[in-house]
């Protein structure tokens, strides 16, 4: 507690009330903020993702969870960064922490990152794993594990799994959510700059959403 406390405090220090009026009103007044400015977040949590002073990746759950039920999102966007920290020592087991983060207080600002960037992280040191929870996402009716089926394989490049990924978009066809149809798109234009061909092909056999499909073909025109 004392971690958490410590950055607490750094966090109220440099608090500012008009900017996270700011902030507050861009997020749909969904989330309270301390009002500090992303590049001024880092500067003051800095210290805290230093590799000395890190915490024991044993207590590393119980941290998350402690800062993602904390009612500021500086708090939840400090989470993420601690647990990119750990991201080349995922645990299967890590999963249902990360599946956690995604599904509460769920917005596009947490669930994109955790999903390219954590879960992306953790199927590459366990593909196994990538089959039994796409199948189990795609069925949840959650939103925002479904956008995470979609953009686990945002950076993944030359390695995107284009089977996979085919499998996936042709399960949300007909989605009226716009953050399905805006991340179908977006992971289809991430993968034209890898293999535009493949995308051209795809997005003229598929019937995608008109979002999607000017999404997918941003690029290529």
């Amino acid at each position: 507690m004392k971690y958490i406390d410590t950055l607490a405090a750094e966090f109220k220090r440099n608090a500012n009330e008009a900017i996270a009026s700011q902030q507050k009103a861009y997020m749909r007044n969904q989330f309270e903020f301390y009002g500090i400015k992303t590049p001024d977040r880092r500067v003051i949590q800095k210290p805290f993702l230093v590799k000395e002073f890190l915490p024991d990746k044993k207590e590393l759950e119980n941290i998350v969870k402690i800062l993602w039920q904390k009612p500021q999102r500086d708090y939840q966007m400090f989470a993420m960064d601690l647990m990119l920290k750990y991201r080349k020592r995922l645990e299967q087991k890590d999963m249902a922490l990360l599946e956690y983060m995604v599904t509460h207080k769920s917005w596009w600002d947490t669930v994109d990152m955790i999903a390219s960037k954590l879960m992306g992280s953790y199927f590459e040191q366990y593909p196994e794993e990538i089959k039994p929870y796409v199948e189990k996402w795609l069925k949840s009716k959650n939103i925002w594990l479904q956008r995470s089926a979609l953009l686990f394989q945002l950076k993944y490049k030359e390695d995107l799994d284009t089977e996979l990924l085919s499998h996936i978009v042709n399960n949300l066809l007909g989605s009226k959510e716009f953050f399905i149809n805006k991340a179908i798109g977006w992971v289809l234009r991430q993968y034209s700059r890898t293999n535009p061909e493949w995308v051209v092909a795809f997005v003229n056999k598929t019937e995608l959403a008109p979002l999607s499909e000017r999404e997918a073909l941003r690029l290529l025109k």
